[in-house]
């Protein structure tokens, strides 16, 4: 037993003994957690300069754009090819793809290997190999019949500039074929396969990287997976990364998938601190001195002949094998990757270690065993955690463009190192993870990883393309062509000319309501008014200061809202809510027993007999309240004064909040004859000559017509542009048929239209992977402020993300980027015909003034216009195009519809008086 114990004791110490001098001796190989931080640093640097356009030339960490977009989505269905051209075998691969309510792939393939005198003989001769490997293949499987799509895995680093093409940078493990540097490998491809164009009929729809590769696939399994890493015959790594960070391609939207080439970086000389004389002496006998430097320290390639050269080091030193030296151990590639991880099994690693020496001609003592073994572990060791920092400088920069504290993520991984290795993986996962804590990190094992993922590519290719072209097929429904544009504006000028005739005014869909304001303000104006706004929900009363000469106006206002039980239950119910506002305001500012002059912005279309008489044609916007229609709005306001009893106001005007938005500009600026309304409502008036207005005594000078043209449409002159979207939206409002024009412009519709769109494309299995929230499902709550947030250009995707979580919509970034075409789609369709219809009215004052060119203001005023990022450029723009000879001015109003009725009733009370004078 003593014995036993002794013998025990002796090998432990011998063992520890062993370990100090190795360790003594590979020092410089054996790297701290703060080295490895520091180089995960680096690293993270790399990538950024690579990613930069400007610094990407000089780069050695390429970051090359693979222009693969997406990552499955389980709905991937169909037959496909798969090559994989990269390593000792040549594979090619039949993927079915089947959906069938659960993800299901099955797999053919055939391996064909790839002789030195064709990787290392003239490119021609190459592909024309692998196109006969590939009609072989395809003639064993009887396929020679089926037009089939292929994903080519070709392993090499490719710069493309789409999925289909990649020009090759460099070759890399033994590949050295001659005349295919600098040519697009896919275009070899496919001349090689013409002499086989009646058994292939084959489309190549993406070039793939294994690494790529092994990510789809693993993406396949897994939603989470969005980095790839191979680390077999050599090493690689690619992720996805936003648009918005590679300078190197066109766009911002979404993310794509960036193979890194890692295997190149330290060859600028970042690594030089680390590298060590073996390093530099492999580099040196390699078929590619001073490239791949990275590579050289970490892959299946290279670990074997790393520790060889150790060895015969060491021998030479006298430190193993007692000074003598086999032939063998003088050999290049005699010691290969697979022997070392034989070295390192667990339990036994040293009687492998024996064999294997010996087999080189050694004769090795136990302590040369054990020495061997750790020369052996800490050269796999280092490479673990060479991998674990480049790929801990990815995940940071993942976890960072999420702008999340603690990221969950799963990595795909593929290798023959990482696979046979017994201690490999559980090392770099064990250092990953103390690297970034902040990352929940799934390693996910790829199953036949580069071709079945080249596969995979394939299908997401197919599928995007395929959904693609149902989803342009519904955006192309709002795309309006110039001719209809024309159209459309030639079709608001006959119908504004039949509002504004006595024989056609009671058929015509515009009203051009007479106004009966009269003129514009002309700076004499002067005094305390009080001004009324009922349009929406909200509901102000102001106090309106004017000062004469100086054109100055001071406000003091209060909000009330309007309850939805008062906004649709009966007219007095209304006017007496009105009048309780009044009076609360007017003892909120002191002036309860004032005699002030009113003007009441009322924004619904009203036929008007004098300026201070409106009768309500119907109501907008979700107002019902009853008795009202048909009815004289300032009589009602009169008598809900008078049953309040305890103020007397003088009612001089009811106005338009288009009217009012036209005089709040025209105080400002002559030249504003036409006020625009863009906002929960769409409307417009514009400064008429008397003599066109046939329901209107009088032939001298100008009267305001409010067209209410929102009707526009509403005789099915826009039949032709509306879409089943426009519809459903007008079959489920309050008003059913009619406001058609409105319903396709105006703040109040654009998200509901939205919403239609997005439940007919998740209905298709377009969009949130064909599952509609409840919450979509609710009128209304796709609200116009969305489309304003989600196509603002300062908006990250992440954030359009965060904004349909709102709506409980889990979407993908891909989502994100159709949800923000829609919203594009929606609201410029909006604007354009907005554009039309103005254009139709400026161009009308210019011909009716005669003028060759004519210069006008419009005053605007709507929350539409004005928070919406593309709204107002797109309609400034559309009018510029259908009204050429007219210099548009657009003057954005302050406070519109509540000063304007303050100075449309200053206007009023200055022409009552000049008429009184007269």
């Amino acid at each position: 037993m003593f014995a036993v114990h002794l013998m025990a004791f002796y090998f432990t110490k011998l063992k520890e003994d062993q370990i100090k001098k190795v360790d003594r001796f590979l020092y410089h190989m054996r790297l701290s957690d703060e080295t490895l931080l520091d180089i995960m640093a680096r690293f993270q640097a790399e990538m950024q300069k690579g990613l930069g356009k400007d610094t990407n030339p000089t780069a050695s960490v390429k970051m090359l754009p693979t222009f693969v977009r997406a990552i499955p989505d389980g709905s991937e269905n169909g037959e496909f090819l798969s090559l994989d051209l990269g390593g000792s075998k040549f594979r090619v691969l039949k993927v079915q793809v089947s959906e069938e309510g659960k993800r299901n792939v099955q797999m053919e393939s055939q391996f064909y290997p790839t002789p030195n005198e064709i990787i290392r003989g003239n490119g021609t001769e190459l592909f024309e190999y692998v196109a006969d490997c590939l009609a072989d293949f395809m003639k064993t499987k009887e396929l020679t019949q089926k037009k089939l799509p292929l994903g080519l895995t070709f392993s090499f680093p490719c710069k493309q500039t789409k999925l289909e093409e990649g020009v090759l940078l460099s070759w890399t493990k033994k590949f050295k074929a001659r005349g295919v540097q600098g040519t697009d490998v896919v275009s070899s491809l496919t001349n090689a396969m013409r002499k086989y164009k009646q058994d292939l009929d084959v489309d190549i729809l993406a070039l793939v990287n294994d690494t790529v590769g092994t990510m789809m696939t693993c993406a396949y399994d897994d939603p989470y997976c969005e980095v790839g890493v191979i680390i077999g015959t050599g090493t690689n790594a690619c992720y996805m990364e936003d648009m918005s960070n590679i300078e190197l391609v066109e766009g911002d939207e979404g993310r794509m998938c960036i193979n890194t080439e890692w295997g190149a970086f330290g060859d600028d000389g970042a690594l030089e601190d680390i590298r060590t004389e073996f390093d530099q002496e492999l580099d040196l006998g390699s078929l590619n001195p001073g490239k791949q430097l990275f590579e050289k320290m970490i892959s299946g390639l290279y670990l074997g002949e790393l520790v060889r050269l150790i060895l015969l080091k060491m021998a030479k030193a006298g430190l193993l094998f007692g000074g003598e030296k086999s032939s063998a151990l003088h050999i290049k590639g005699k010691i290969e990757t697979r022997h070392v991880a034989a070295m390192e099994k667990y339990k036994e690693g040293l009687a492998n270690t024996r064999e294997i020496l010996t087999d080189l001609g050694l004769e090795p003592s136990e302590a040369d065993c054990v020495a061997v073994q750790h020369v052996c572990t800490i050269v796999s060791f280092r490479s673990a955690n060479l991998c674990a920092a480049a790929l801990a400088a990815i995940l940071t920069r993942l976890r960072e463009n999420k702008k999340l504290v603690r990221l969950r993520t799963t990595v795909g991984m593929d290798g023959t190192l990482y696979k046979i290795h017994p201690q490999y993986p559980k090392r770099l996962h064990k250092v990953v993870r103390k690297l970034v804590p902040n990352c929940d990190v799934r390693f996910l094992l790829s199953e036949s990883g580069s071709t079945k993922g080249a596969a995979m590519v394939t299908a997401v290719a197919s599928r995007v393309q395929a959904q693609r072209k149902q989803i342009d097929k519904v955006l192309a429904l709002f795309r309006l062509t110039r001719e209809q544009l024309v159209g459309i504006r030639d079709k608001m000028r006959v119908e504004l000319e039949y509002g504004l005739k006595r024989d056609t005014h009671p058929l015509a869909t515009v009203k051009m309501l007479p106004t009966y304001v009269c003129g514009m303000p002309d700076g004499t104006e002067k005094g305390k008014f009080l001004a009324l706004d009922l349009g929406g929900t909200n509901f102000r009363v102001l106090l309106v200061k004017i000062r004469s000469g100086r054109r100055s106006v001071r406000m003091y206002n209060k909000i009330f809202t309007i309850p939805l039980e008062i906004m649709q239950g009966t007219g007095e119910e209304l006017f007496d809510h009105i009048v309780q506002c009044i009076a609360d305001f007017l003892d909120y500012m002191g002036l309860k027993g004032a005699q002030l002059p009113l003007g009441f912005t009322f924004s619904f279309p009203c036929r008007q007999a004098s300026i201070d008489k409106g009768t309500l044609i119907e109501w907008t916007k979700g107002f019902k309240a009853t008795d009202c229609e048909g009815e004289d709005v300032v009589d009602m306001l009169r008598e809900a004064i008078k049953r309040r009893n305890e103020f007397d106001l003088d009612i001089v005007a009811v106005v338009n909040d288009t009217v009012g938005t036209m005089m709040t500009c025209g105080y400002e600026d002559r030249n504003c004859e036409v006020g625009l309304i863009a906002g929960t409502g769409s409307n417009m008036c514009y400064m008429e000559e008397m003599r066109n207005i046939e329901l209107v005594e009088g032939d001298e000078g100008k009267m305001c017509i409010n067209t209410e043209w929102g009707g526009f449409g509403d005789n099915g002159c826009l039949d032709d542009i509306r879409t089943q979207y426009d519809k459903e939206v007008d079959e489920g409002s309050l008003n059913p048929g009619k406001q058609r024009y409105e319903k396709m412009t105006s703040g109040m519709y654009l998200g509901e239209i939205v919403r239609q769109i997005l439940i007919d494309l998740t209905k298709q299995g377009l969009l949130f992977r064909g599952r509609i929230s409840e919450r979509l499902r609710t009128r209304g709550i796709f609200e116009t402020k969305f489309l304003s947030q989600i196509e603002s250009d300062r908006l990250a995707l992440l954030q359009v993300r965060k904004i349909l979580q709102q709506l409980g919509l889990d979407s993908t970034c891909e989502d994100s980027i159709v949800v923000k075409e829609v919203c594009g789609a929606v609201s410029r369709r909006a604007a354009e015909l907005y554009g039309a219809g103005l254009a139709a009215v400026v161009e009308k004052r210019r011909e009716d003034q005669g003028f060759e060119h004519l210069k006008i203001t419009v005053g605007v005023d709507g929350t539409l216009y004005k928070l919406h990022p593309h709204f107002s450029r797109i309609l400034q723009e559309t009018v510029k195009e259908l009204a050429p000879r007219c210099d548009v001015t657009f003057m954005l109003s302050e406070d519109g519809s509540g000063k304007g009725a303050a100075l449309i009733t200053a206007v009023a009370k200055r022409l009552q008086q000049a008429r009184r004078e007269n």
